[in-house]
């Protein structure tokens, strides 16, 4: 398997554990009533602001992971893998693992960075492939 396909095989497992780590504070904090409902009203109690940003978290990797699944399609796709487009699947990897507790601590604006290497990472595998 390809470092790229490698990475993004961890990254969705990281989405999976990003799930989990939401998942359980928000079903502690909220109730099983609410959260195994089919969630038609708000809920009478409101997260804690942890748990509110690891769910922003978990959602702004559902977002970065589709950008960073098609750069991967189209590089592994067009057979352009390189020692670049590895590193820069590695940098979306570890910026990923460094956002969640950025975000979950509610550091600024040392997050953001952190999203813009991910980002920027992602582009470049895009940009690679063009080229």
């Amino acid at each position: 398997m390809s470092a790229e396909l490698t990475v993004l095989t961890l990254a969705a497992l990281l989405q999976g554990l990003q799930f989990v780590l939401y998942a359980v504070p928000a079903n502690r904090e909220l109730g099983p009533g609410y959260t195994m409902s089919a969630r038609d009203r708000e809920p009478s109690r409101a997260m804690s602001d942890r748990t509110a940003r690891l769910g922003r978290a978990l959602d702004n990797h559902f977002e970065g992971l589709i950008l960073f699944g098609i750069a991967v399609g189209v590089v592994q796709m067009s057979a352009q893998n390189t020692a670049f487009t590895a590193a820069c699947a590695w940098v979306y990897l570890i910026a990923r693992l460094l956002y969640i507790p950025a975000y979950a601590l509610g550091l600024r604006p040392h997050r953001s960075f952190i999203w813009i290497v991910g980002f920027a990472a992602t582009m470049l595998m895009l940009l690679a492939a063009l080229v």
